[in-house]
């Protein structure tokens, strides 16, 4: 069932914004279909590349891209609709991650993490940042980084693989760091994982669940795309050996030192080539009951797969913690094999509605349920 709203009163942000045609939301909106009772509109516009997604105390929203730029947006009239808007910096190489930690914005770039200190105090002026480490590898290919704070209080960091297949060279590659907010003790939590642009932690356990993107080149329908769940540090998860639960990686999974007798199958195997990047539990009180705690999962998209698939949200639930299915939640951003949005990260905000970005429009949709 269908249910959009568009807000007609669209601010006229800086030149650097993507230029849209009003037409073209309704066009967007027009194609995406929820579950009854649930409904969309356009939260935030003019948002260039948006990708990671952090939602303050004070309800602004603070956004990463992989071009140059952060930006914080803010419903200040509690309409549903974002109309300021404010560029935190415009000099980044890469900023994909952001996260929030009391008054301070974190934002990860390919090599670095910086933090703009009291920034919640002191919008609309912009803090000089800080660079807490400076010590990530360079490369671009699954460089770009998704950061969130633990409930250890630790900031958790990936590093993806530099390549689509290869054996990771060193020990900074294919898995998720951690490190204490100052910048220090940084060590690795999580390895075998090839590149994972979402985690979250269950809100019961506060265990840690991540999607993480399969390798390319097997073919349309293999391998899968995976939701992983890492209850203690030192786990490894199969790259570049194995993938899903059974799928030897016919050039290097011969060379496991121990035949993967340790690799970590999945939580979950999701689609091939979905892209399954940012994910969140659904702690809020506003969706029906079914949806407490349930995982959900932003799906990127396809690249090259001869029938895309992804450009959609799917929910996957869980009986004692353990994943009992994985469906559609949001579709339409692939409508008859046109791609019309790419969703990217999610965000559970206070009201319990929810927020999607979309790097290809330059937008932030909102889904809230009211019968």
């Amino acid at each position: 069932m269908q249910n959009s709203v568009f807000h007609e009163n669209l601010i006229i942000h800086p030149t650097d914004a993507v230029e849209m045609d009003p037409d073209m939301y309704h066009e967007i909106l027009d194609k995406i279909s929820l579950p009854d009772g649930f409904h969309i509109n356009i939260y935030a516009t003019h948002v260039p590349g948006a990708r990671s997604l952090s939602y303050s105390k004070n309800r602004t929203l603070y956004i990463g891209t992989r071009g140059d730029k952060v930006y914080a947006v803010r419903d200040s009239d509690g309409d549903g609709f974002a109309e300021n808007r404010t560029i935190i910096a415009s000099d980044l190489t890469m900023p994909n991650g952001v996260a929030i930690l009391e008054d301070d914005l974190y934002v990860a770039e390919i090599s670095r993490i910086i933090k703009f200190p009291r920034i919640e105090k002191t919008l609309p002026d912009i803090p000089d940042y800080e660079i807490l480490y400076d010590g990530f590898p360079k490369d671009t290919a699954h460089g770009w980084k998704f950061i969130r704070f633990g409930p250890d209080g630790k900031l958790y960091i990936p590093v993806g693989a530099p390549c689509n297949i290869c054996l990771p060279p060193g020990d900074f590659y294919a898995a998720i760091h951690r490190m204490n907010p100052d910048g220090t003790s940084l060590e690795k939590f999580a390895s075998g994982v090839r590149n994972t642009v979402g985690f979250d932690w269950d809100p019961k356990t506060g265990d840690l669940w991540f999607t993480d993107n399969g390798r390319d080149m097997l073919g349309d329908n293999v391998p899968p795309d995976e939701l992983n769940h890492a209850p203690k540090p030192k786990m490894f998860f199969g790259y570049p050996y194995l993938h899903g639960g059974n799928i030897i990686d016919p050039e290097f999974g011969d060379l496991s030192p121990d035949g993967c007798k340790n690799c970590t199958p999945p939580a979950r195997e999701l689609g091939p080539h979905v892209a399954s990047l940012g994910m969140r539990f659904y702690t809020g009180e506003m969706f029906p009951d079914s949806y407490t705690n349930a995982i959900i999962i932003a799906e990127h998209g396809s690249w090259n797969r001869k029938d895309p698939i992804g450009h959609r949200l799917t929910i996957v639930l869980r009986e004692n913690g353990i994943p009992v299915s994985y469906e559609p939640f949001i579709e339409g951003w692939l409508h008859n094999g046109t791609v019309y949005g790419r969703p990217v990260d999610v965000e559970v905000i206070q009201d319990g509605s929810l927020l999607i970005s979309d790097d290809m429009n330059g937008i932030v949709y909102r889904v809230w349920y009211n019968l």
